[in-house]
Order: C-alpha cells, then sequence, then structure tokens
C-alpha cells in the first residue's frame, strides 16, 4: 500500500512533467516528400565567399531530401526582403521559411526598431499564409556577440522555432570563414548541418 506522503510526491513529480510539457518549444509541422524550404536571406543563404553548391541551402537539400530554394540576395536589407518576400512566397509556395536577415541593417548601422519592425512583417506575412518560419539571429557588430536581442525577442513574440547562436559561433572561427563576415565551404556546411538539426529536433524532418 502507498504512504499518502509517497503518493502526494508521484503527483506533484506527475503535474510537474505535464507542466513542462506543455511549456516546450514550439515545434514544427513535419514536411512530407516533395516538400519544400524556402531559405530567404542576404549573402549568408546565397552563399557568398564559396561557388552556389556549397552553400548552406544546397547542403541543407542533400541532408534532408527535400527542396531547399535560395533566395538569397548579397546585400540585401530588411527593407529591400520585406519588399520581395511576398512575390518568393507566391512563386514557391513553401512548407517553412528560414528567415535570416538583418545583417546588413546592423552594419549600415540602421535602427533596431526598424528591423524589428520589418522582420515582424515578414514573419506575419508568412503565417498568413499557414507557412512556419524558423529564424535565425544575426550578431550584433561587436566581439564575441551572439545574435541582437530583438530576435530574441521576435521568437517569443511569435513562438518560432529560433537559433540565437549560430552565426555568432561561425564568425567568431576564422578556419570557417572567407573573409570578415562570410564563411568558406566548410563553414556553410556547418550552418547547413546545425539547422538541419534544429529543423529534426522540432519535428520538420521526418
Amino acid at each position: 500500500m502507498i504512504k499518502s506522503n509517497t503518493l502526494f510526491q508521484i503527483i506533484t513529480v506527475a503535474l510537474i512533467t505535464l507542466l513542462l510539457n506543455g511549456c516546450s518549444d514550439p515545434k514544427l509541422e513535419p514536411i512530407r516528400y516533395g516538400g519544400s524550404i524556402l531559405a530567404f536571406g542576404d549573402s549568408l543563404t546565397l552563399g557568398v565567399g564559396t561557388v552556389q553548391t556549397n552553400s548552406y541551402p544546397s547542403i541543407l537539400a542533400e541532408l534532408s531530401g527535400l527542396n531547399v530554394i535560395n533566395a538569397g540576395i548579397s546585400g540585401e536589407t530588411t527593407e529591400s526582403g520585406l519588399k520581395r518576400l511576398p512575390l518568393e512566397l507566391e512563386r514557391t509556395s513553401p512548407d517553412l521559411l528560414i528567415l535570416i536577415e538583418g545583417g546588413n541593417d546592423i552594419l549600415q548601422n540602421k535602427s533596431e526598431s526598424a528591423i524589428k519592425a520589418n522582420l515582424k512583417k515578414m514573419i506575419e506575412l508568412a503565417q498568413s499564409k499557414d507557412i512556419s518560419v524558423v529564424l535565425i539571429g544575426v550578431p550584433q557588430k561587436r566581439l564575441f556577440s551572439d545574435s541582437a536581442p530583438l530576435y530574441q525577442e521576435l521568437a517569443e513574440e511569435y513562438q518560432l522555432v529560433f537559433d540565437g547562436t549560430l552565426i555568432g559561433n561561425l564568425i567568431r572561427s576564422p578556419s570557417l570563414k572567407s573573409d570578415h563576415v562570410h564563411f568558406n565551404a566548410q563553414g556553410y556546411r556547418k550552418m547547413a548541418e546545425s539547422i538541419y538539426e534544429l529543423l529534426s529536433d522540432n519535428g520538420a524532418l521526418l
């Protein structure tokens, strides 16, 4: 026969487990065979620093077996990206959007409020079309920085799957870079592998 204090402990553990499960990280809908991912962003998406077959979208396509569309444009700001995104979503009808933008805004010292406002509109546009969004944060313009706080704020507001350390970790690894802001083939492969793991951990990949 279970003693009352032992029963109380069992019930307490069960309740804590339920609460933790209820507060778990956001999950993604699985992308079925034949589905597609839109990789949207600037030069880090395009793959500046190596050939396009070594870009992170190309490697992610190899790893996942899915159609990963490289919609990166070098030098793009969030203002330009916001104007471009509706056409890309209409053209590609993706299951998932990977959004990596804001680096050029930060380099050009544009206001964080403007960057955040543009990204908000991009996220809302995708979600209005029932397209899941994965947000990758871009570092601030200072040594050893992880992503600017605005990315974490957006991820929390819209309940997005989010990585705020990936780009910063790669930028701090000289052996993975082709110049001061872009990666080499090895760097883009590590980027793709990390994003593949993020998608897998959150249920997007079967």
